[in-house]
């Protein structure tokens, strides 16, 4: 099947007429139903590109998995761990460079990213004399004394792995990395924070933390409004973005505005399923479901807790989770057309900027 920037360009150069890009595309479409072709997704997901991708995962997984194990067993982990990280890299080089392959790579940059953080902090260590075993502490706002340089050097470890990730990008080009990339940055201005101010995050932390997830998810967003057709590598990069901002956003939302869900009441529930709504109508105008997604779990619990609280059923697990089944298909039949009637109630001038709009309604 011909793509839509081809179409677009033969049309562009004169190849074929606008119509005649029409009647390939009503074509195309017919095609597709009477040979059982899933419909097009304007969310696509790089994630895989064949089962080679799964049988080569498995292989890295294997390979660098034993490889650890020696490692780490029989040497330093100061040297150990940048060992591990060269590996990730060579490995990069075969299959995220040379055969682009989705899956290998993906799975390749988040381990570079945990092994660069974890060789750069060793060595900080080592050269500073910290204990770097003692993670609890150096995250534990109550811990002030002892644990600063453990924060500094943290969050220095961060920033260097930050860099670490931009080579990586440069290199290889995988969209995930600039996801990774902000989360380390994320990451370090937390730990940063913690050190020059632990009251501050003591008191505030969770907002803090929303605040991060906001401001990625207007990152996000940028990448989303410079691609409207979604068909460069920008797309991808929002992807993972919305995917790294979604659970930050929600979790955070959960906590500072209902107080968890250790204890959740009717009214609290009912303001559960509101934040659900809302959320649902921001992902169907950015058309991305990854907010609805880290927001699944906090709906079957307030669905849950309706239905005990108010006797409907004694099964509750099972009745909540029928009922979170029924949305997510609900909305998963209705998606297009529930996007395109909310994007119709907003100003025209605002709603040509959301993506795939354009893909949607030309008008």
């Amino acid at each position: 099947m011909i793509s839509e920037p081809v179409l677009r360009q033969a049309v562009e150069r004169g190849i074929v007429t606008a119509e005649q890009a029409d009647g390939l595309r009503r074509l195309a479409e017919e095609a597709a139903r009477r040979d059982f072709e899933p419909e097009k997704d304007r969310e696509k997901l790089r994630f895989i590109s064949g089962f080679a991708d799964i049988f080569v995962v498995i292989g890295i997984a294997l390979f660098l998995g034993a490889a650890g194990f020696f490692l780490f067993d029989s040497a330093s982990p100061v040297i150990a761990a940048p060992i591990l990280m060269g590996l990730t890299w060579g490995l990069a080089e075969l299959f995220s460079r040379r055969h682009r392959m989705a899956l290998p790579s993906i799975v390749l940059l988040m381990l570079f990213t945990g092994s660069a953080l974890l060789t750069i902090f060793l060595w900080m260590g080592t050269i500073l004399d910290l204990d770097t075993r003692n993670f609890d502490a150096i995250f534990d706002p109550l811990s002030r004394s002892g644990v600063m340089r453990d924060r500094f050097a943290l969050a220095l470890s961060a920033l260097l792995t930050v860099g670490a990730v931009a080579l990586h990008y440069r290199r290889f080009h995988v969209p995930i990395t600039v996801a990774a990339g902000v989360a380390a940055l994320a990451g370090a201005g937390f730990v940063l924070l913690l050190a020059l101010a632990p009251g501050l995050v003591e008191r505030f932390g969770g907002v803090i933390i929303l605040l991060m997830g906001v401001l990625i998810f207007l990152l996000a967003m940028r990448y989303d409004l410079a691609d409207p057709r979604r068909e460069t590598r920008r797309t991808d990069i929002a992807f993972w973005l919305h995917l790294l901002s979604a659970p930050i956003l929600v979790h955070s939302i959960i906590h500072e505005v209902f107080g968890g869900v250790a204890l959740v009441t009717v009214p609290k529930a009912i303001a559960m399923i509101g934040m659900f709504l809302v959320l649902s109508i921001v992902a169907l105008i950015i058309d991305r479901r990854a907010l609805l997604v880290s927001a699944l779990v906090y709906t079957g619990i307030a669905l849950g807790t309706l239905f005990q609280k108010t006797a409907l059923t004694d099964a509750t697990v099972p009745a909540a989770l029928l009922a979170l089944g029924a949305i997510i298909i609900g909305l998963s039949i209705g998606w297009q057309p529930l996007r395109r009637g909310t994007l119709m109630l907003l100003p025209s001038s605002l709603r040509r900027r959301f993506p795939a709009y354009q893909q949607d309604n030309p008008a």
